[in-house]
């Protein structure tokens, strides 16, 4: 039985489906590394470990990521990548050369079947794929549709999936392959009603359920330029490893180079030059060729110069509405985009994180979104992002981060890819809120002009953190509860902070400040444990006034372990109760310059005591003393000497 299982997975990875099906193993011919791995787990089979996949496809089996997962799922993106290179580099070309391409085509490419849909004035929809797919579009008994096969968008060509009556779409995806839905430069709209919505999904049609393991790949929708809508619909289940496969992903196009289309084979090669070579050869008789290099007459050209046939880098834009996303690799991925709006829409129990603003995403809005239950932050708008705001969402019980706004340059010096070392910003988070997070509600990591305003911040080790040098961080109207270590946090570089106007409840520290500078002004820091406000470290330029601190603690204010001049002054920390012991505070305020004037007040207080006490001890008062009245006055001689001395003195005088 162990063996026929072995001999079954083995023949699952290098065989292809039933004719027709239009999916195929993702790494045929040249996955040896899945092979292996099928190996190692047929071999665990046989061991009798728990690690081992379940005969139905392994969608029950814990998302431990092994060794051979990971070199097998990073294979598989690898491998659609070169697939899209390939069907962009034909329908780059191709168009120009015939008529017969102007229209919905089928490739067949290394990685499985791609459905074309070509350039026209009218969206493509569900009746057009039932007639442009009859094998690989099929509607099921139930009313849903299966998908078994690639659909690609090109320049300028539309799809609308939508039904008036609802529509559920399933998206092949098991361990003999996957499919995906790829727009480039096209418009790919998804809608629903809020009483009939779209629903697409991962589908095993071995074991007649959604796709929940990705060590093998998953099926995807991915939008690369162009426009995308999506309203009132579901999706659940999709994607794997990057990205840009991650489940639903929004990205710019990339730069075309020489070398990506030469390496896509079919039509860039060495083979497709010299078969148009041959075939002008045996037009005109007139082309003369020596080695690589083919001598044409003058005129027009009978093959396009493929070098700028594609498209150049452009953004993407579009808007995800009253939606709901379960269960994806990333919940929601986009970059080098702009216009973005992701608005009354629940991103939730994604395998990473859960909406990712990723590079060069600018101008957009994310409100009333919630992103919970996620393996890693709720929302990320991660370096080269900016003028992005965030307004009325929820962050709760994610694995990292509710909120992380990066502004960090991509570089911070000379680099291979030549990247600018300026530093982005002008993002927000406001009137939102992040619960019971596993790392942080909010952390800043560098970037300048952030602001974090008017958001409820609950549990999580610390409330809001600002580091990295970030600059001009507002910090203003949060309200922070049960955080375990430090309510809010600016550290390590940062410039220009404003921490006003917040009320910070239950933290062991309020407010920390560590090798920074910022006003921490106006806040009410109640039930610390620890500290009301800290400061740590070079702190010149960090003013403490007018703030309202109660707890119990060591201190209301910790400055003794800071340097720089901070200005202290104006606080209210009468309902702070100090329980540190006697030594304690005499170490606080126990600095150099005090312990000396101390010691000059002492010594001119024990000579007045001591000399007090000498006089009370001679018998005299208070009064003013004659400075020898400690000494004893000669004694008067008898008058009969003084009368004999005066006479023995007198002169004798000469007869």
């Amino acid at each position: 039985m162990a063996t026929r299982l072995m001999t079954n997975l083995l023949t699952d990875l290098v065989t292809r489906t039933r004719p027709g099906s239009g999916t195929r193993p993702r790494r045929a011919g040249a996955g040896a590394a899945a092979v292996l791995g099928a190996f190692a787990v047929a071999v665990a089979l046989l061991l009798g470990t728990s690690a081992t996949a379940h005969a139905d496809g392994g969608g029950d089996r814990k998302q431990k990521l092994a060794a051979e997962d990971a070199e097998n799922q990073a294979a598989l993106v690898a491998d659609e990548d070169h697939r899209l290179n390939q069907v962009r580099a034909f329908t780059s070309v191709a168009p120009l050369q015939s008529t017969k391409w102007t229209v919905p085509y089928r490739l067949d490419t290394d990685n499985g079947y791609t459905l074309v849909l070509t350039d026209r004035s009218a969206a493509y929809t569900v009746a057009d794929l039932l007639k442009l797919a009859p094998q690989t579009f099929v509607r099921s008994k139930d009313g849903s549709y299966v998908l078994t096969e690639n659909i690609y968008l090109n320049v300028g060509a539309k799809l609308k999936l939508s039904n008036p009556g609802g529509l559920t779409l399933r998206m092949a995806s098991n361990r003999s392959g996957f499919v995906s839905i790829v727009s480039f430069g096209g418009e790919l709209s998804l809608q629903g009603t809020a009483q009939a919505p779209l629903t697409i999904t991962s589908w095993d049609p071995q074991a007649n359920k959604a796709d929940t393991d990705v060590g093998d790949g998953r099926a995807y929708i991915r939008t690369i330029g162009g426009q995308f809508e999506m309203t009132h619909t579901k999706l659940a289940n999709l994607g794997f490893w990057s990205g840009r496969t991650g489940g639903l992903s929004l990205t710019g196009t990339d730069r075309p180079n020489t070398g990506s289309l030469e390496n896509a084979g079919q039509v860039h090669g060495k083979t497709a030059r010299e078969r148009a070579r041959a075939q002008r050869d045996a037009q005109d008789g007139q082309n003369t060729s020596s080695g690589d290099i083919t001598a044409m007459p003058s005129g027009a050209l009978t093959t396009p110069d493929a070098r700028f046939s594609t498209a150049g880098l452009s953004y993407v834009s579009g808007s995800i509405t009253h939606s709901t996303i379960t269960g994806n690799a990333f919940g929601i991925f986009i970059s080098s985009a702009t216009g973005i709006e992701i608005s009354d829409t629940t991103v939730e129990n994604s395998l990473k994180d859960g909406v990712v603003l990723h590079r060069f995403v600018s101008s957009s809005l994310v409100q009333r979104t919630v992103a919970r239950n996620n393996g890693g932050d709720g929302f990320i708008l991660s370096r080269a992002t900016q003028q992005v705001r965030i307004s009325g969402s929820t962050a709760a019980g994610n694995g990292g981060n509710g909120y992380t706004l990066s502004g960090k340059p991509l570089a911070d010096g000379p680099s291979a890819s030549g990247q600018a070392v300026d530093s982005y910003g002008s993002n927000s988070v406001a009137n939102s809120v992040a619960k019971d997070n596993g790392r942080y509600g909010v952390e800043v990591l560098g970037g300048f002009d952030v602001g974090v305003q008017n958001n409820r911040i609950e549990g999580g080790d610390m409330g809001i953190v600002a580091r990295l040098a970030a600059d001009k961080v507002s910090i203003t109207g949060n309200r922070l509860t049960g955080q375990k270590r430090q309510g809010i946090s600016v550290r390590d570089g940062v410039t220009g902070a404003t921490v006003t106007g917040n009320i910070i409840d239950g933290p062991e520290t309020g407010v920390y400040v560590r090798d920074s500078a910022a006003e921490i002004r106006g806040n009410t820091v109640q039930d610390a444990t620890s500290h009301g406000v800290s400061l740590v470290g070079g702190v010149d330029g960090t003013t403490v006034s007018f703030n309202v601190i109660a707890g119990v603690g060591p201190s209301a204010l910790d400055s003794s372990r800071s340097h720089g001049g901070a200005s202290i002054k104006e606080n209210q920390t009468f309902a702070w109760y100090d329980t540190s012991s006697f030594w304690v505070k005499v170490k606080h305020y126990a600095s150099p310059m005090t312990l000396l004037w101390t010691g000059i007040l002492l010594l001119i207080l024990f000579s007045a005591v001591m000399g007090r006490r000498r006089r009370r001890g001679n018998g005299q008062g208070a009064g003013i003393l004659h400075p020898y009245s400690d000494k004893a006055p000669l004694p008067a001689p008898p008058p009969e000497e003084i009368a004999v001395a005066s006479r023995r003195r007198e002169p004798v005088m000469s007869e």
